[in-house]
Formats: structure tokens, C-alpha cells, sequence
């Protein structure tokens, strides 16, 4: 059996522990749902960006709800798995090192996608918003996302020693990607200091691929015209490289700090 097919076998067993796991169910696949429509649900008035409050705001959602699904669940999933010796035991299988761990990234990223196939669905039927203009790049746009942060999941179950440990040292390294980034609100409201720094966080290309992607707009620059589909491609390029960079530093740090052993005992 080939590693992929190995990934995706196991992808399918965590698919379904996290299905039947009601905590799991909902820290992982309907809280990020919830939070999205009750940010809908607020009938936010006015425009930001060139485009309603209410537009901007549900496209940053798409990656904002990586957050979930990917980063805080798994997180927690490798680290409880370490301690319950769980890896040990399917390493001692037929099941390489890179299908273990890219079968739950696999499985959540899956997660994943089905959230933002909801999101996608609401915001044309019920927002008017049409469907994405660029499918292949908001695509393109989430599973980088996904990449990035499945692999900065590992390096930190590495340096936690419980599940609920691991979700809680997250929680920092959100506040900076998300605080920093222009899910909510556009960076040309910063300081042009501050606005050099947060553009090249990981979490701010993640938001500008996926709503230029969605919307058709210049969103990575900050005119916001129009775009073209080579237009389109041709602006993510920057953001596209950042994201790249951040994917290669995210699996270093994972190659450095995730452990096979318990932590404990």
C-alpha cells in the first residue's frame, strides 16, 4: 500500500472519531460555523474595502476557520495520541511516519473544505454575493492554508505535554496571526510601520488569496479594482511566496519539535 493510500485510510478513521466525538464535533466542524452566522446574523451595514462590511468580513471568515479545524484540533490530536502511545502503535504497522501524520491532516483539512463549501453556499443564496470568481485559486488559497498550519500543529503538540495543553498554547499564536492579519479589517487602517510588519504573517496572505479568489477583486493590493483571471494569478504571486516561505519555516519547526515519545513516563 502506497503512502498516500495510507494517509487516506487513515484520514477516513479520523473523519469518523471526530464525528462521533461530540467535542471534537463541535471545537472542530460547527463552532467555526456558528461564529461565522452570528457574524452574518448581525446585519453589519455599511461598506469597508470598496464592498459591504458584511462581504469582507464572511470572505476573511473562509480563513479564519482554519484555525479550527486544522491548527487547534490538531494540536490537541497528535498530542493526546503521542501520550496515549497511539503513534507508537501505528508506526509499529504497516503505516509510514508521513501517512500517520498526514492522515489527520488529510481528515481535517477535509474538515476543512466542507466548511468553506458551507460558507460559500450561504454567501451566494442567502448574501447575494454570487459564487467565487476564482475557484482553483481559493482553492489553491485554503490548501496552503491547511499545509501551513497542519505542520506549525505538529511543532507545537511537540512542546506540550497534554491535549488541552497543546489547545491552550494556540491560543497566543492566534491572537498574533489573526490580531495582525486583515480578516475583520483592512490593513490600510494601520500604521504604514505596523502595516509592513502584519503583511508578511502567514495568516494575512492566507485571507488576501482567498477573498480576491471569492470576490474577483484586487484585494492583495489596495486599490481593490477589478481583476482578470491571469490578472488574479498574477497579483496572488507575492502572497502566494509568502505563504510558501511560511510552509517551509512551519515544517521546520515541526521537524524540530514534534516527538514520537510521551512526553511523561
Amino acid at each position: 500500500m502506497t503512502e498516500l493510500a495510507q494517509a487516506a485510510r487513515l484520514a477516513r478513521v479520523d473523519l469518523t472519531l471526530i464525528f462521533r466525538n461530540r467535542t471534537a464535533l463541535v471545537n472542530a466542524v460547527l463552532l467555526p460555523l456558528l461564529i461565522a452566522g452570528a457574524l452574518a446574523s448581525n446585519n453589519i451595514g455599511g461598506g469597508t474595502a470598496g464592498i459591504p462590511a458584511s462581504r469582507y468580513l464572511m470572505t476573511g471568515m473562509m480563513a479564519f476557520i482554519l484555525i479550527f479545524a486544522t491548527f487547534m484540533n490538531l494540536a490537541g490530536f497528535y498530542t493526546a495520541r503521542r501520550e496515549e502511545l497511539v503513534l507508537k502503535r501505528l508506526l509499529g504497522g504497516p503505516a509510514s511516519k508521513a501517512a500517520v501524520l498526514g492522515g489527520s491532516a488529510l481528515g481535517a483539512t477535509v474538515v476543512y473544505l466542507g466548511q468553506v463549501v458551507i460558507l460559500c453556499v450561504f454567501m451566494a443564496a442567502v448574501m447575494g454575493t454570487g459564487a467565487p470568481a476564482d475557484i482553483p485559486l481559493l482553492l489553491l488559497g485554503a490548501l496552503l492554508g491547511a499545509a501551513f498550519f497542519s505542520l506549525l500543529a505538529m511543532a507545537v503538540s511537540g512542546l506540550s505535554s497534554t491535549g488541552e495543553m497543546a489547545q491552550i498554547a494556540t491560543l497566543p499564536v492566534v491572537l498574533l496571526l489573526v490580531g495582525g492579519s486583515p480578516v475583520m479589517l483592512p490593513q490600510e487602517i494601520l500604521p504604514q510601520a505596523l502595516r509592513g510588519v502584519t503583511e508578511f504573517l502567514p495568516m494575512t496572505p492566507i485571507v488576501e488569496i482567498m477573498r480576491t479568489a471569492y470576490l474577483g477583486l484586487d484585494y492583495i493590493g489596495t486599490g481593490h479594482e477589478p481583476l482578470g483571471l491571469l490578472e488574479r494569478w498574477g497579483a496572488a504571486l507575492p502572497s502566494l511566496g509568502v505563504l510558501a516561505a511560511w510552509i517551509v519555516v512551519a515544517a521546520l519547526l515541526a521537524r524540530r519539535f514534534f516527538r514520537w515519545d510521551p512526553r511523561r513516563g
